[in-house]
């Protein structure tokens, strides 16, 4: 399989449910970076069918992405509908989001079937990519180190609460004082840690009151400010916050500048003062890394 050329990074990832036309058009209409045509929680059982159909033309009529990425969630690989859902291959996705695994290895296992589908459908190979839902099951917090290395197509990994809730037996995820628990913090951290082991791309997690746009906006800030790069978004109403807070201020990319300037124009020191700061590699990585993101997104 040829290696896919890198996929352009997100900050905000939107899901819609892949049944819904006029939810799609508000989707497209939206700022997000990516659409996550949703075929599992969002779509009731008895409607599956339909939203597959429409996935698959929603992909075919809008080919270019140059602006908004289109992903589809597929049901769970271990049951019948995941085979089915796989369809929607013969549209081009540019990635496939893969809920509840256990490991790893359903990255390899579904990697494997796109290998196949590619070919089938005449799509380029190894353009279809994959992030998986690393901690929706109990399982898998035991397995997040599984991801370097298992796939070309692992673009991307996120982490979500609920249903490792539901899976747990929890009545909530949530303390008294609104954080989360314990273990979703584990979660959280471990699924932030096994991306960029992996080297890929660490999506947090959604905020799930769409009404709370103070909340989402503090949220989202505190993810990046661990090492996220981007955010799942469930309502349209939550993507321009989640942008803003995905992107370099000026501020940054004034201070990322001057420390990048600062070593380049003193390459014999590896610790350099600034504005009253001791400044070493550690600061060095992180203005380029500024630069570099908002360079991308530029473009």
């Amino acid at each position: 399989m040829s290696h896919p050329a890198a996929i352009r990074p997100v900050r905000s990832m939107l899901f819609v449910p892949a049944d819904s036309e006029r939810k799609l058009a508000k989707g497209a209409d939206t700022a997000a970076d990516a659409l996550i045509l949703d075929l599992e929680d969002a779509v009731a059982p008895s409607r599956t069918a339909i939203a597959r159909g429409m996935a698959l033309d929603y992909l075919r009529a809008h080919t270019d992405r140059s602006r908004q990425q289109l992903w589809v969630r597929i049901n769970p690989l271990d049951g019948d509908a995941a085979l089915l859902d796989l369809m929607v291959a013969g549209g081009a996705p540019d990635g496939i989001v893969l809920p509840k695994v256990r490991s790893a290895s359903e990255v390899t296992r579904l990697s494997n079937f796109l290998d196949a589908l590619e070919v089938r459908e005449g799509v380029a190979r190894g353009t279809i990519r994959i992030m998986a839902v690393a901690t929706e099951t109990p399982q898998a917090l035991f397995t997040l180190g599984s991801y370097e290395g298992c796939s070309s197509r692992l673009a991307a990994l996120t982490w979500g609460a609920e249903d490792l809730a539901a899976a747990l037996g929890a009545s909530t995820n949530r303390r008294p004082d609104g954080e989360y628990d314990t273990v979703y913090q584990l979660a959280c951290a471990g699924c932030l840690a096994a991306a960029h082991a992996a080297a890929v791309q660490p999506i947090d997690t959604i905020w799930p009151d769409f009404k709370d746009e103070a909340g989402l906006a503090q949220d989202a800030r505190r993810a990046r400010q661990r090492g996220f790069t981007g955010k799942m978004a469930i309502h349209p109403a939550q993507v321009d916050a989640i942008n803003a807070a995905f992107t370099p201020s000026d501020e940054e990319l004034a201070w990322s500048r001057r420390v990048v300037d600062l070593f380049e124009s003193n390459p014999g020191l590896g610790t350099v003062g600034l504005d009253g700061k001791m400044l070493d590699m550690p600061h060095l990585k992180q203005a380029q890394r500024v630069l570099a993101l908002a360079q991308r997104f530029a473009a």
